[in-house]
């Protein structure tokens, strides 16, 4: 993996997003990296972020978590296959235009957590990623987002 997240490459304006915004100090400050072809995110949470049912994880977070990892995935990818590197350039910021959610099995709280992604299409300002979420080694959650770059004329 690289040593540089792909959050720590966003340009300032756009580094403010509660879940991936390195410049938010109340956020989770979540950081994704490429591993092959796929991008990789860890996380533990923290007990507060517990759900209905004591001891699991909230599923508002689970979807916060796909959502910002694939985010950076669609950013970093974008990259790439401009033929950039990390650090090449502030990368361009996407934001969500469709989340759509799967969730297989509860997440238990105080583990630490993975969220695997692969983008499934890159077309014009379009980016699909399909992302896994996993807990002790199974997957809990699957998720598909159509991620959206942000115009530079916003």
């Amino acid at each position: 993996m690289e040593e540089k997240a792909f959050q720590d490459f966003y340009p300032d304006e756009f580094a403010h997003c509660y879940g991936c915004g390195r410049l938010n100090k109340d956020g989770l400050q979540i950081k994704s990296y490429w591993d092959g072809e796929e991008s990789v995110c860890r996380y533990v949470p923290e007990p507060f972020f517990t759900g209905g049912f004591p001891g699991y994880f909230y599923g508002g977070l689970i979807s916060s978590l796909i959502d910002c990892h694939s985010a950076a995935t669609a950013s970093a990818a974008k990259l790439r296959e401009d033929g950039h590197g990390l650090g090449d350039k502030p990368l361009s910021r996407y934001v969500t235009a469709s989340l759509k959610i799967d969730f297989l099995k509860p997440t238990p709280m105080g583990k630490p957590i993975e969220l695997r992604s692969r983008v499934l299409e890159i077309k014009g300002r379009k980016i699909i990623v399909s992302t896994a979420l996993s807990a002790e080694g199974e997957i809990r959650a699957k998720g598909e987002a159509i991620m959206v770059l942000i115009p530079e004329n916003r």
